[in-house]
């Protein structure tokens, strides 16, 4: 039996292939990547949201170059060399690009300090709460989560986006208001790989259709209202690949 990636493509595809071609010379700032990670992901969002300039180095999960290992010795992606130095955990590597590349486009932390303090509170929600409901949901298999069922995890998963929803600005289309911020890219890559819940489990994800939310009806607008904004911008869609490459990822 071939092991599990062994029909894994090898490069993004699609939008992505174009943005990985135009990041392909030398920088001094590189991002060590794995096309199909949605870790990898929202480091890439942010490069792209910044207009920072940086070098795009694709990672084979069978062969990690030496180039990687001698940065991160476990030879996980992400990992930036940001002046021949390691930085690694996505989140880390979002803010230190905040913080280190203040000027270069977009600001991912609000000035007010409340809001910035809040903002991270559903930073560590997505984390803690959203991530390990939406792995238990594609994971689930009968009889193997004690005499839980697929109506539990998929209940559970929907119920983090509801309470994600909720602490929403009323407005925005993002989470604090007409801007993206951190935690709208956080969840970002995650929220454009939805749609694998309806190819992959039975009865699908379960969203609430426009009007059929019953007594959560303005949460679940609310999220679909994000939910098309994150889809629409460009940074998303642009570090994105073609839908059947990642078939084989999550089929397993």
């Amino acid at each position: 039996m071939p092991p599990p990636d062994a029909d894994l493509y090898p490069t993004a595809s699609g939008p992505a292939k174009v943005i990985v071609d135009a990041h392909s010379a030398e920088q001094s700032l590189k991002l060590y990547s794995g096309w199909f990670c949605p870790f990898v992901q929202r480091v890439w969002i942010v490069l792209e949201e910044k207009k920072i300039p940086y070098q795009y180095i694709e990672v084979n999960p069978y062969h990690k170059p030496e180039s990687l290992l001698s940065l991160n010795p476990r030879g996980l992606v992400p990992t930036l060399a940001y002046e021949n130095k390691p930085l690694y955990e996505s989140t880390v590597i979002c803010e230190f690009l905040e913080d280190a590349y203040p000027d270069y486009g977009v600001k991912l932390l609000p000035a007010e300090p409340y809001l910035r303090a809040r903002m991270r509170i559903w930073v560590d929600f997505v984390s803690t709460r959203v991530l390990p409901a939406f792995h238990r949901f594609l994971q689930f298999q009968p009889g193997q989560q004690g005499e839980k069922t697929i109506e539990d995890v998929r209940s559970g998963f929907l119920d983090t986006l509801r309470q994600f929803a909720e602490a929403m600005d009323e407005e925005g289309p993002f989470f604090l208001g007409k801007d993206p911020t951190l935690v709208d890219y956080v969840l970002a890559p995650w929220a454009v790989r939805l749609w694998i819940f309806d190819h992959f489990k039975e009865g699908g994800l379960g969203l609430p259709g426009e009007g059929k939310g019953q007594q959560d009806e303005k949460s679940w607008a609310r999220f679909r209202k994000w939910l098309g904004a994150i889809e629409g911008r460009k940074s998303i869609v642009e570090t994105t690949s073609d839908r059947q490459n990642y078939l084989p990822i999550y089929q397993r």
